[in-house]
């Protein structure tokens, strides 16, 4: 072990929630502020954390753990479960953990609620699939790959205030009139229908007062709650987890009811696949199969009876899990059989890079009466499938369901999945090719070092204030970056060194506006739901204004122009990163945040790691979810976070960029950029080559600003 030089203590206050209910059905919360203490001892860290070790009426108590193994920031992030052991480069570690920059204002009052969040103080996701549960009407759906569920208010034949679920087969999808522009003529889009309420977790006791709540709103996951009215003991509870194999009902001291919208025609009970569980074999008057299991606390039955064509009921003061599956044939009954009794109720990233190989991981923490015997079932995406090692890859089963825009989704049963990359660590600031003979493009001929310079010094005598100080984020940033890629290829490629350092100080100039917080709208830190946000649509009350970047729309777009053109600059410069480098930082943060130990931003707001790539959309309610339009610029994010890491030293960014460059090269090519022989969207729409804008239940061959084919594809 090294011998410490300097000691400095970093404390960050973080609240633990611990939920317990009760044999009477009461909810009694336990919030503990406690610190986390990092201390650094020159090349060592140590972790020290309060962790409960027991809990008794009206007292908790706590021990005292202390990690001295760690080497690094620690990370929540499970990379021992990699083959690559916990050797490496960990993927997962966090930025920084302090505040951001001095001089970006604290505010309050954000033009969006935290509506029915249960969460005191800490940072609350903006992106994700549940998002519409926390915004608006609370009526839209929410995309839990391969279901959406959607709070019904009473709509539908079954006139429900419960939770809808809905599973969409390929044959279901209404597609958009062919386009005769386009050879094959291609549909212009195709979307999953909404509405159709399937299966309906509710109670008796629901109804127009019924409230929605939630909590634990994380990358992976959320709990989303429904109770007869504000306060009642009485909940229903929803552990959603991207890819869950079950939809699962957490039941407290209420009357179950079982609707449908679809219609019964045929309920049966069937025999028990376990111990406690009882089952019912569902099948809709659509012709669908679900299967219904449920597990109660004290092993009461809940007496399912069938009431009408729209509702089955149960009996009074249950206590329970209700677990619903569609499925797709009889003779995978026996994999949901095997599999009731557990369900995933979050969901976490790992990962180690070595070289220029990458393992990481999605795993689950579990809930279920059977939690301790049975291994979850989770499904995945053809991107995942592509890339499972050897050992996930023998847990695939043969059960399938179609997912909304993403093709199969295939069974699996596992409690952690672990995916391979190849990284991309030659791809650098010079030209490249992915074969890695950068010597090729970096190296240019006479020809055209000379048409190169006639035009760079045409191009860096333009203003660059004019051009980058803008009231728009993502304008200054792409001017900002044009300007950096410019100067790197005079300095690097164009033998231009003087002209290049001219322009160097103009542009450290024309960023310094932004670190300096003087560009026409200043950026916020947002205290409401944490985040670096621009002040622009608290000034004019238009929550469009600059793409919505108050509302945290598109800001791996635009703070990725910001932190290349800073990678660039630091590059080219290294004594600038002494000033600039926690303001560029910040960015990072905001957008990708690694780690739950930083608790000023969510962690990964944009990127999806389980989906494959960034969402866009922020805090707007959308019938269709969220989306993504330019999947250039996501990619641009990753290049950019991998350059400003490599730039900065920050190994464990650098290969946070290069893991999400594969990833996205991978999931792109089997969801955005479709080859002929793509079988994941759908046939008649593989002709359009691009999706245009990919939402998560429909694709749309068009663009925001117009449907020409230039703008969808370039």
């Amino acid at each position: 072990m090294s011998v410490p030089v300097q000691t400095t203590a970093i404390v960050t206050a973080v609240t633990v929630i611990n939920t317990t209910i009760t044999s009477d059905g009461s909810i009694i919360s336990i919030s503990t502020v406690g610190p986390t203490v990092i201390t650094t001892t020159g090349t060592a860290m140590v972790e020290t954390t309060l962790t409960a070790s027991s809990t008794i009426t009206g007292t908790v108590a706590t021990t005292l753990t202390t990690d001295i193994s760690a080497t690094n920031l620690p990370t929540s992030s499970p990379t021992c479960l990699l083959s690559l052991g916990c050797y490496g480069q960990d993927i997962f570690q966090p930025v920084a953990l302090g505040s951001p920059a001095n001089n970006i204002q604290h505010h309050s009052g954000h033009p969006v609620p935290r509506l029915g969040i249960n969460l005191d103080g800490g940072p609350i996701e903006t992106n994700k699939f549940y998002q519409n549960f926390v915004l608006g009407t609370q009526s839209s759906p929410g995309f839990v790959t391969p279901y959406s569920l959607r709070w019904s208010q009473g709509s539908g034949n079954a006139q429900s205030w419960g939770m809808a679920i809905s599973h969409i087969d390929d044959n279901q999808k209404v597609f958009g009139a062919p386009n005769p522009t386009i050879s094959g003529s291609p549909n212009s889009f195709y979307v999953n229908p909404l509405g159709i309420e399937s299966i309906i977790l509710s109670a008796a006791e629901f109804g127009a007062s019924t409230v929605l709540t939630s909590d634990s709103l994380l990358a992976l996951s959320a709990n989303i709650h429904l109770q007869p009215s504000a306060g009642s003991p009485s909940v229903l509870t929803l552990p959603l987890v991207q890819g869950m194999g079950f939809v699962t009902g957490q039941y407290v001291n209420l009357q179950p009811a079982i609707q449908s919208s679809v219609f019964f025609r045929a309920v049966a009970a069937a025999d028990s696949p376990k111990p406690g569980v009882f089952k019912y074999r569902i099948t809709l008057e659509d012709g669908k199969i679900w299967l219904v299991y449920a597990v109660a606390t004290n092993g009461i039955s809940p007496n399912l009876q069938l009431v009408s064509s729209t509702l089955l009921q149960g009996i009074p003061n249950w206590y329970g899990d209700i677990q619903v599956a569609k499925v797709p044939d009889a003779s995978f009954e026996s994999i949901y059989d095997n599999a009731v009794g557990a369900y995933p109720t979050s969901g976490t990233v790992g990962g180690n890079a070595h070289n220029s190989t990458a393992q990481y991981s999605l795993s689950w923490n579990k809930g279920g009466a059977y939690v301790s015997s049975t291994s979850l079932l989770m499904f995945a995406l053809p991107h995942h499938v592509q890339s499972f090692e050897s050992d996930t890859l023998g847990n695939l089963t043969n059960l399938v369901l179609d997912s909304l825009t993403k093709g199969p989704a295939t069974a699996v049963v596992a409690d952690y999945w672990v995916l391979e990359e190849t990284l991309p660590t030659s791809l650098s600031f010079v030209p490249w090719r992915p074969d890695g003979d950068t010597q090729v493009t970096a190296t240019l001929s006479p020809a055209a070092i000379s048409a190169i310079q006639s035009i760079a010094a045409v191009e860096a005598s333009q203003n660059m204030s004019a051009q980058t100080n803008l009231d728009s984020m993502y304008f200054s940033g792409k001017a900002l970056s044009k300007f950096a890629t410019l100067i790197y290829t005079m300095n690097e490629l164009s033998n231009q060194q003087d002209l290049a350092k001219s322009a160097l100080l103009t542009l450290e100039n024309a960023f310094a506006v932004f670190v300096n917080n003087q560009q026409a709208s200043p950026l916020y830190y947002d205290t409401d739901w944490k985040g670096l946000v621009s002040s622009a649509s608290y000034i004019t009350g238009d929550s469009g204004v600059d793409f919505g970047n108050s509302y945290y729309n598109d800001h791996h777009f635009h703070y990725a122009y910001f932190i290349h053109a800073a990678a660039v600059i630091g590059h080219l410069d290294p004594t600038w990163l002494t000033s600039n480098k926690d303001w560029v930082n910040g960015l990072v943060r905001d957008v990708s945040n690694p780690s739950s130990l930083d608790q000023y931003f969510p962690v990964s707001r944009s990127f999806d790691y389980y989906q494959g790539h960034s969402w866009a959309k922020g805090l707007f309610e959308s019938g269709d979810g969220k989306d993504e339009e330019s999947s250039s610029e996501d990619a641009m994010f990753a290049y950019a976070l991998k350059l400003w890491g490599k730039t900065i030293g920050d190994a464990s960014m650098e290969a946070r960029g290069n893991l999400m460059l594969s990833i996205l090269s991978r999931s792109l090519h089997n969801y955005f950029l479709m080859d002929s022989d793509n079988a994941n969207q759908p046939a008649s729409f593989v002709n359009n080559k691009a999706t245009g804008i990919l939402f998560e239940n429909k694709a749309d061959h068009a663009t925001y600003f117009g449907a020409d084919l230039s703008y969808v594809q370039g």
